[in-house]
């Protein structure tokens, strides 16, 4: 097999493999719907004017067995600015396959092709999964770096939907379950499943962009609409997984009005739980564990087989999945620095931090332990004079 390699600069031209590309999407089994073309070129229509999209194809004959969208930008390490390529879709993606079918050499040969093309300090592949008991394609390019690094990004719940879903869940949950309906039965409430279409869903994004905007998401400027870019990017996305049938989504209503809901995307019988938001004067309800259950009520209807959290911080995650889960799936993030020097820069760096990194750790941990000193409050008189506590306190 000789393997033909070329350079696109578009994922949305009219002359791009977009036949290829499904085909060759299609036989990665891991494949999610942030691979969907569709979503991709959303990513692309959304870049900032500082990226650049490079796209790797490379051929066996007619047929498509790679495709690696890269967004070429800058970024700053130390205050010092960097050349990194990101993985189309970074970092609104949830969780990506690698779309490549080829074997160690010509993946070596690809990474000599991106680096001739694209001279960077840092190539770094973000929320990748990979087949369970399969070596990932890109083994063979982290003993071609000055550095590489293969990091866990988070680990995913999972829950399987099984015939044990049509009864009640047992222990704590149960109960947190039973006083959510009831709090949402005594005020009027009530659930509704979506399946919107390419038409209906663009009214239906605005409505649960009003929802995220007064949440604390809003609040603090992290939900999937918090800037321009990237709500024009939801906006493109999700409209087109609609027309295609991918969408899904549970919403409370009360009294016509959306007060809470759970964002999905459904592909391969696997429902990825994307996003959610709620009311702050309606957070006493407990609707995300009621419309997570709504999630699994539904899989059995139309016999999907998995409910998936999507993605969930590393540490620390509170998302509701965790009470149901049946498994983890783990996201990777795969990081190689060049031969160049601001590579080697970075990569040194790395190394370092991995040597001080128990040291500092050492450090926070014994500060913390370290009672604080105890401070008497002081008051000032009118006469200028230091008053007791006593005083300050009346």
């Amino acid at each position: 097999m000789v393997m033909r390699f070329e350079w696109r600069t578009s994922l949305c031209a009219a002359d791009f493999p977009a036949t290829a590309y499904e085909a060759l999407r299609l036989r990665v089994t891991d494949h999610t719907p942030f691979n969907h073309l569709g979503w991709l070129c959303a990513a692309e229509q959304a870049l900032g004017e500082n990226q650049r999209l490079h796209v790797l194809l490379g051929w066996d004959a007619d047929q498509l067995r790679l495709c690696l969208p890269l967004v070429a930008g800058r970024e700053r390490f130390a205050g010092l600015p960097f050349s990194v390529l990101h993985h189309l879709g970074y970092p609104l993606a949830d969780r990506l396959a690698l779309l490549s079918l080829l074997g160690g050499d010509d993946m070596r040969q690809a990474l000599v092709l991106i680096r001739q093309r694209l001279p960077h300090a840092l190539l770094q592949l973000n929320e990748l999964s990979e087949p369970v008991g399969a070596e990932s394609a890109l083994t063979e390019w982290m003993a071609h770096s000055s550095t590489a690094e293969r990091r866990l990004s988070c680990r995913v719940p999972v829950h399987l939907i099984s015939e044990a879903d049509h009864q009640e869940v047992s222990g704590d949950p149960r109960y947190k379950l039973r006083r959510a309906r009831k709090r949402i039965a005594a005020c009027g409430a009530e659930v509704r499943r979506i399946t919107p279409d390419a038409m209906s869903m663009g009214p239906l994004l605005r409505i649960i962009s009003e929802v995220e905007a007064v949440s604390w998401k809003g609040d603090e400027g992290v939900g999937i609409f918090a800037t321009p870019l990237s709500r024009q990017w939801v906006e493109r996305a999700f409209t087109a997984l609609a027309g295609q049938g991918l969408v899904r989504v549970v919403m409370l209503e009360l009294n016509g009005r959306c007060i809470s809901y759970r964002l999905g995307l459904l592909e391969q019988g696997r429902l990825y739980d994307y996003n959610l938001a709620f009311l702050p004067q309606y957070a006493d309800l407990g609707s995300g564990r009621v419309l997570l259950e709504e999630w699994i009520r539904w899989g059995l209807d139309e016999h999907w087989r998995w409910i998936d959290a999507s993605r969930v911080s590393l540490e620390n995650s509170t998302h509701q999945l965790h009470e149901r889960m049946t498994g983890q799936l783990e996201h990777w993030r795969w990081s190689f620095y060049s031969w160049r020097p601001s590579g080697l820069a970075l990569g040194l760096a790395l190394r370092l931090w991995y040597r001080c990194k128990p040291l500092v750790q050492q450090w926070r941990a014994k500060r913390a332990r370290k009672p604080a000193p105890v401070v008497q409050p002081v008051a000032i008189t009118t006469e200028g004079e230091h008053a007791s506590p006593s005083h300050s306190q009346r």
